[in-house]
């Protein structure tokens, strides 16, 4: 069974490529939409930074030590 430990450790890798393909996405749509798909690159990045502190300020860990 799939608990939140393994569902947390699988959605970080996810998140982070997933600004990387959907600015591909977009890029392999026309020539002008590519710059409007330059900020989406670390957006991926940050989501899975924030997926990360939010689990050690607000999950289990955080609940663990207060």
């Amino acid at each position: 069974m799939l608990e939140r430990p393994d569902a947390v450790l699988a959605a970080i890798p996810v998140l982070a490529v997933s600004g990387l393909a959907l600015r591909s996405l977009i890029a392999t749509t026309g020539v002008a939409t590519g710059l409007l798909a330059a900020p989406l690159a670390p957006a991926g990045y940050l989501a899975a930074l924030g997926l990360v502190f939010r689990e050690l300020l607000v999950g289990p860990v955080a609940k663990r030590a207060s």
